[in-house]
């Protein structure tokens, strides 16, 4: 997708040096944008700045520990050092998670939850004055756990659950001043299917090892997701389900839990 709309923008991305935050760099970058990508893996970040460099791309990376409050500050002050501004946040970084509730401790939420919801406020947080200051936007990368959750998938829904309500609660305490778009995909698409190991959870089915817990979607093509989240940010969109047939359940779900968890069951 190419539109002018993101010309000189300041976008900062997390977990930008790879997966989906690394194509949201790349579809941002070609469009114009001046992205920073915040991410952890200081080699990483520095052999994928370098080729957006090579390119001709505005694109900046920064060594960034999200759940750091001192990294995040660090950030803050290179950000408005090198730019003076921040048009954009696209909350990316975080994890995936497997096993069965009875295998989920308090401390195992604390872990997933510190990544997944605590990190991005943390990082949501510090910049958003930046952001009212721009009548800027925020991309929230949420999940269909967002919406539901699913077996054997530990405590990732309930993470994202938090993302999914922290996104409202930010949309309308400044309604008028911020565009934030919640991002609900299901898998994404790959050259190879990734496959999650289970050492320790050897008791889980197979299928819990593939993207989704074997929820039976489509893959999402990287390039239709996100061209997909440019396009719907742009118009100032606050919610994107994909696959968009999800939704069906999501209604379902609200409105009769009980077939809700039928379907849930009789498609993962």
């Amino acid at each position: 997708m190419k539109t002018t709309f993101w010309k000189e923008k300041v976008v900062l991305v997390t977990g930008g040096s790879s997966g989906l935050g690394l194509e949201l760099v790349t579809a941002f970058a070609r469009n114009g944008a001046r992205v920073v990508i915040a991410a952890l893996e200081k080699d990483a970040v520095e052999a994928v700045t370098k080729d957006f460099q090579a390119e001709g791309l505005d694109v900046t990376g920064f060594q960034v520990n999200v759940c750091s409050d001192e990294d995040v500050q660090t950030l803050k002050k290179e950000i408005e050092t090198r730019f003076g501004r921040l048009d954009v946040l696209v909350n990316v970084a975080g994890r995936t998670d497997r096993g069965k509730m009875i295998q989920c401790d308090a401390d195992h939420f604390a872990k997933v939850m510190n990544l997944n919801f605590i990190a991005l406020v943390r990082v949501t947080h510090t910049f958003l004055p930046m952001l009212l200051e721009s009548k800027g936007r925020i991309i929230n990368i949420g999940s269909l756990a967002s919406k539901s959750a699913s077996r054997w998938t530990g405590a990732y829904p309930a993470s994202k659950h938090a993302v999914a309500a922290y996104s409202q609660q930010l949309r309308l305490e400044h309604h008028g001043e911020l565009k934030v778009l919640l991002v609900c995909p299901g898998p994404i698409q790959r050259e190879t299917e990734r496959l999650y190991p289970l050492e320790g959870l050897e008791d889980l089915p197979e299928e819990a090892r593939r993207p989704g817990a074997g929820v039976k979607v489509k893959r999402i093509p990287p390039k239709v997701l996100v061209d997909s989240i440019l396009k719907a940010s742009e118009r100032g969109d606050v919610d994107l389900v994909l696959p968009q047939k999800a939704r069906i359940l999501f209604t379902i779900s609200q409105l009769f839990p009980k077939l809700g968890d039928w379907l849930v069951l009789k498609n993962t």
